[in-house]
């Protein structure tokens, strides 16, 4: 079997850290399909490594939902189903619902700008069709938004769910056709919070969240 996927090293990094980022990048990136088995000797071949760290890698991705370790049968790229993008969009809809409120009264001028910056980047990106690109601008501006809420508990449990909605996010993005919709929900919540509008801004945000949950769920059914 041969692994289609990027491979970076880090000297400073324990080998189990290196083989899991290289492992969560490709899963993320899509590099790694969903069902697709990850067989430890020739993921130790391509990675250039023994089976331990592989093995040890393995099992981090399972804590981070990314992989299912399955007695006697090995590992596999743990599928997208319907009900896990459910419940984890609906926690994303609260979470950010509750980030957008506060930056709405408490963004700063700065932060503003920045928000402004990452959204432009984030639509030049779009009209490339570069989705790494695009994904990675669009999980910036909305940590921007988290970051201007001033609670740190929120950004914790957020940050703690970056994989699954990266991946979410990927699925969503590569959807060309919803360019527009995205584009508007994003100047739509750069201009409540600009205007202090906290109601607007989390309807707007609402809309959004619903709106990728509706269009991954179509995707699947395809």
């Amino acid at each position: 079997m041969e692994y289609k996927f990027d491979v970076s090293s880090n000297e400073y990094l324990p080998l189990r850290e290196v083989v899991f980022n290289n492992l969560r990048d490709a899963i993320l990136k899509g590099q790694l399909k969903p069902g697709e088995r990850l067989l430890e000797n020739h993921l130790a071949d391509k990675l250039g490594v023994s089976r331990t760290p592989v093995r040890e890698a393995l099992r981090m991705l399972e804590q981070e939902n990314l992989v299912e370790l399955i007695p006697r049968r090995g590992a596999q790229v743990l599928d997208i189903s319907a009900e896990d993008i459910k419940n984890v969009l609906e926690i994303r809809c609260a979470l950010e619902c509750v980030g957008v409120r506060h930056a709405c009264k408490a963004m700063s001028e700065e932060s503003l700008k920045e928000l402004k910056r990452c959204n432009a980047e984030f639509e030049r990106a779009f009209e490339d069709k570069d989705y790494e690109r695009v994904a990675t601008m669009d999980e910036k501006f909305h940590d921007v938004i988290f970051y201007s809420a001033g609670n740190a508990k929120l950004t914790a449990i957020i940050s703690n769910m970056r994989a699954q909605v990266y991946r979410y996010r990927m699925a969503y993005l590569k959807v060309y056709e919803t360019k527009t919709a995205i584009i508007n929900h994003h100047r739509g919540i750069v201009a409540a919070i600009e205007n202090k509008d906290a109601e607007a801004g989390v309807r707007i945000m609402t809309e959004h969240i619903e709106h990728q949950t509706q269009v991954i769920l179509k995707s699947l059914k395809k």
